[in-house]
């Protein structure tokens, strides 16, 4: 656990730096777009945060490959550098997005590319889905639903990047709830490389989160842009593949592991799709709207989720708070379900279910009623929709 914590730290404190260093060079050489339509913000602010945040992570990556704790993750250096490459070319496409606005086709064939080069290039595939004895028919099959996944990821973390500390408190949420699971279940499964590339990349991810959180929260001074929020996508899936997708069904056995056969073949694979549970919603309702509209899933307007609360009444720091308490009782109550169905933490099973009964009723509660219903929307926020 030591070489985790510091890597966290080593993320977090590389990123926050940087994040201030990108933040001063770009009101120096004003390296900032000017105010959208559909912008939250009403100040100019700088969408360049995507590039600390990639320097950050990975150093701490290559930093890893020197500490022999991780040598099982370099055991295959072409994932590691595929991994490395996929992340570059995305930031580069994201950085040209954030200064020049490109044409969605081009961000889009960019994700599949970086996608191709972690499935293709580096060999992670979805090669069995752990239902039984359930695996992926072809190399073809597992390829393409491999880059699906990792793009799909990608665009629904970049769908609700409009309001500060959105996706940089969520995503540090969710990957706080996912390094535990990944943890545990490298233990409880023996250790494997992708079982423990999915929980470095998780642990790298919370400290570029926790670092970048501080420039980024409500009056934010730097935005992390597509380049950050689509990089932060980008390893939250290729993460969770490591691992739902190199899942044995041998290996999900109750004896194994001691937990019931519903419980060991579903969580595996739900655990992963909770945590990024509001952005894949947000990212359905928006394609759904606008196919439906007769435009391109991926054109820009203003009613997603989080302009939506806007709307109802909720501050800014208030929507993103409840996007927060969302993150945190779907996560945590799926992952007490995990926990329970071992047989070190009897019972708690029972109270994952009971947790998430309650806290999902308060969050719809608190959702619904926000404290100042008529309040309209402060004029001086200073939110990002760098996000289409």
């Amino acid at each position: 656990m030591r070489q985790y914590v510091f890597e966290l730290i080593l993320t977090a404190t590389l990123t926050l730096a940087l994040s201030w260093a990108v933040w001063r060079l770009s009101l120096r050489y004003k390296l900032y777009p000017g105010i959208r339509e559909r912008d939250v913000h009403t100040t100019p602010t700088p969408r360049l945060g995507g590039i600390a945040m990639y320097l950050a992570m990975m150093t701490a990556l290559v930093v890893s490959q020197a500490n022999p704790y991780f040598e099982l993750v370099w055991v295959d250096p072409a994932l590691m550098w595929s991994i490395v490459g996929a992340s570059t070319l995305i930031v580069v496409v994201g950085v040209a997005d954030d200064l020049w606005d490109l044409d969605w086709m081009i961000k889009l064939a960019a994700q599949f590319l970086a996608a191709g080069i972690i499935a293709i290039g580096g060999g992670l595939q979805i090669y069995a889905l752990p239902l039984g004895d359930l695996t992926v028919w072809s190399s073809w099959v597992s390829i393409v639903l491999t880059m699906f996944s990792i793009v799909i990821v990608m665009n629904a973390v970049n769908f609700i990047d409009g309001l500060d500390g959105l996706v940089a408190g969520t995503c540090l949420i969710a990957n706080g709830i996912f390094f535990v699971y990944s943890y545990i279940l490298v233990r409880d499964t023996g250790a494997s490389t992708n079982f423990n590339l999915a929980t470095l990349l998780a642990v790298v991810l919370i400290g570029a989160c926790a670092g970048f959180l501080p420039m980024n929260w409500n009056g934010a001074k730097l935005f992390m842009g597509d380049a950050g929020a689509l990089l932060l996508g980008l390893l939250m899936a290729t993460s969770a593949i490591a691992i739902t997708g190199q899942l044995e069904p041998a290996m999900l056995d109750p004896e194994t592991i001691g937990r019931s056969q519903l419980v060991g073949a579903f969580l595996p694979i739900l655990l992963p799709l909770v945590i990024v549970l509001l952005p894949l919603a947000d990212f359905g309702l928006a394609v759904v709207r606008r196919l439906a509209a007769g435009k391109s899933p991926f054109s820009a307007d203003r009613k997603h989720l989080h302009h939506r609360m806007l709307d109802m009444g909720h501050s800014d720091r208030g929507a993103v708070l409840i996007f927060y308490a969302w993150t945190t009782i779907v996560g945590l109550a799926v992952l007490l379900m995990y926990l329970g169905a071992r047989e070190d933490w009897p019972g708690e099973y029972r109270l994952g279910i009971l947790f998430g009964a309650v806290g999902v009723v308060a969050c719809v509660v608190v959702t619904l009623l926000p404290p100042r219903r008529n309040r309209p929307r402060r004029e001086s926020a200073t939110a990002d929709s760098a996000a289409p």
